[in-house]
C-alpha cells in the first residue's frame, strides 16, 4: 500500500524475493509499476483494501505509509485474516500522537526529553516560561515529517506555536546530540534490530533551513555503534514493545526510533510506526534474504531472525521539485533515468512522479531518491552523485553535501 519513494524501494526489495509470485501495489506510481501491477484505490480506505486483497487472494498485506495505519486498515484486514506487516490503529498512536509516546516513555522509563501536553494557544504559550532556549515545539498528530520547529528566540516559538492553532501540541527541551535513526523489526512481544541510518531533514546545505520530509539518507550509520545500539534496543525499544503488550495494544510491524546520541547516551526523539522515507531507499538495498517471508513472518508472529546486511554502505539523495518543502513546482518533465541506473550500483526510486502523455513527470515535493551502493561512503556517495548528474530535470534541486558529517569524521 502506497504511492511514494519508500514503496517503490519495497516493491522492488520484495519482488526479488523467492516467495513472492506476484505483487500488486494500490495505488502504487510509474517507477512501482516496473515491479508491481497498480490498481488506483486508496490506501486509507479499509474497505477497499480487504476486498482487493481477498479478490486477488493476498497472503501479504504491507502498509508503507503511515496515514492508512492510523486509518485502521491493518485491523480491517487483520480482521478479515490477512496477514499484515504494519501495527493497528491502537499500536500506531506511537506515530499518530507525539502526546501519547512522550506518556508511554513517562510511564515506562524510556530516555526521552522532558515535555509538556498543551490543548490550545494559551496554555501553550504559559508554558514556554518552563523551558529554556532553543526549545522544540511540535504538533501532536501526522505530519509528515514537518510538524516540528526548534525555536531559538521566544518570538520564533510564538510563532510556530500560533501557527500550529489551538490543536494539540508537545512541548519540549532541545537535546544536544547527533541524530540516527534504528530500525526494528516487532511481531507484538519480540524486538530485533534491522538497520541504522542518518538522514538529512533540512532543506539547504549545511542542515539550513526548513525541516523537510528528509532530503537524503545512508545505511548504515557509524555514529550508532554496536553498544550505543544495543543500549538503544534494551532502553528505549524493547522496554516501549513490552509497554504496548501489556497495554493490551501490541506492535507488530517495523518500529522506527529517531535517536538523540546525547553525552548520557541515546535518547528517544519520536517513533514513526514504518519505514522512513528516504531511510527506506537507503536500507532495502542491504537487505539479503527472502524479505517477503521475512515480512510474513513477523506479521503472523512465527519464528523469524535479523535478516543479513550486506557490507556495503548505501546513500540515498532525494531529488525535489523546486519550491519544496512549500509549494514544490509540478509538471516538470523528466529524462535520463536510463542513464543513472546504467551507473554501477545506482538505483533511481520514485518518490512523486507522474505518467503524462508518456513522459515521465514530477508530482510531488520530493521527486526522486537516487540510490547508490559503495565499498565506503565515500564511495557510495561519488555513485549516488554522478546518478543525479546523469538526469535531466530542469525544475529539480538537490543538496550536494548528503553524508557531510560521516565524511568529515573519517577524514
Amino acid at each position: 500500500m502506497g504511492s511514494g519513494g519508500r514503496e517503490d524501494a519495497l516493491a522492488w526489495r520484495l519482488k526479488q524475493s523467492p516467495s513472492c509470485d506476484a505483487l500488486i501495489a494500490a495505488p502504487g506510481n510509474p517507477g512501482i509499476a516496473r515491479w508491481a501491477e497498480c490498481i488506483a484505490i486508496d490506501p486509507c480506505d479499509p474497505e477497499a483494501v480487504v476486498a482487493l486483497a481477498k479478490e486477488r487472494n493476498v497472503d501479504l498485506l504491507v502498509i508503507g505509509p503511515e496515514a492508512p495505519l492510523v486509518a485502521g486498515v491493518s485491523d480491517a484486514a487483520r480482521t478479515a485474516g490477512i496477514a499484515t506487516f504494519g501495527p493497528s490503529a491502537a499500536a500506531a498512536q506511537l506515530e499518530g500522537s507525539k502526546g501519547f509516546t512522550k506518556d508511554l516513555c513517562a510511564r515506562a522509563g524510556i530516555p526521552t526529553a522532558a515535555y509538556v501536553r498543551v490543548d490550545s494557544e494559551t496554555t501553550a504559550l504559559s508554558a514556554l516560561d518552563g523551558f529554556s532556549l532553543p526549545v522544540v515545539i511540535k504538533a501532536d498528530g501526522l505530519a509528515a515529517g514537518k510538524g516540528v520547529t526548534v525555536a531559538t528566540s521566544r518570538a520564533e516559538a510564538e510563532a510556530a506555536i500560533h501557527a500550529a492553532g489551538d490543536g494539540p501540541m508537545v512541548i519540549e527541551e532541545f537535546l544536544e546530540g547527533e541524530e540516527a535513526s534504528l530500525f526494528a523489526l516487532v511481531d507484538g512481544t519480540r524486538a530485533i534490530p534491522l538497520a541504522s541510518a542518518q538522514d538529512h531533514k533540512r532543506v539547504g546545505e549545511g542542515d539550513t533551513g526548513p525541516n523537510t520530509g528528509g532530503m537524503g539518507a545512508y545505511s548504515p550509520a557509524p555514529v550508532l555503534t554496536a553498544e550505543l545500539e544495543g543500549r538503544a534496543m534494551r532502553e528505549i525499544v524493547e522496554p516501549t514493545a513490552r509497554a504496548m503488550a501489556e497495554a493490551g495494544t501490541p506492535f507488530s510491524g517495523v518500529l522506527y526510533a529517531g535517536l538523540m546520541l546525547t553525552r548520557e547516551g541515546p535518547k528517544l526523539i519520536e517513533y514513526n510506526v514504518r519505514f522512513g522515507d528516504p531511510e527506506c531507499e537507503a536500507i532495502m538495498p542491504r537487505i539479503e534474504g527472502d524479505f517477503a517471508r521475512l515480512l510474513l513472518d513477523v506479521a503472523r508472529g512465527t519464528a523469524f531472525e535479523a535478516p543479513a546486511l550486506s557490507g556495503d554502505t548505501t546513500m540515498t539523495v532525494i531529488v525535489a521539485a523546486k519550491g519544496y518543502p512549500g509549494s514544490p513546482a509540478k509538471g516538470g518533465p523528466i529524462r535520463g533515468l536510463d542513464s543513472a541506473e546504467a551507473i554501477p550500483g545506482v538505483r533511481v526510486f520514485h518518490a512523486g512522479t507522474a505518467l503524462e502523455s508518456g513522459q515521465l513527470v514530477a508530482n510531488g515535493g520530493r521527486v526522486l531518491a537516487v540510490t547508490a551502493l559503495g565499498r565506503s561512503l565515500g564511495e557510495a556517495r561519488s555513485n549516488a552523485y554522478a546518478g543525479v548528474d546523469a538526469i535531466d530535470f530542469a525544475d529539480g534541486f538537490h543538496r550536494r553535501d548528503i553524508g557531510w558529517r560521516e565524511l568529515e569524521r573519517a577524514s
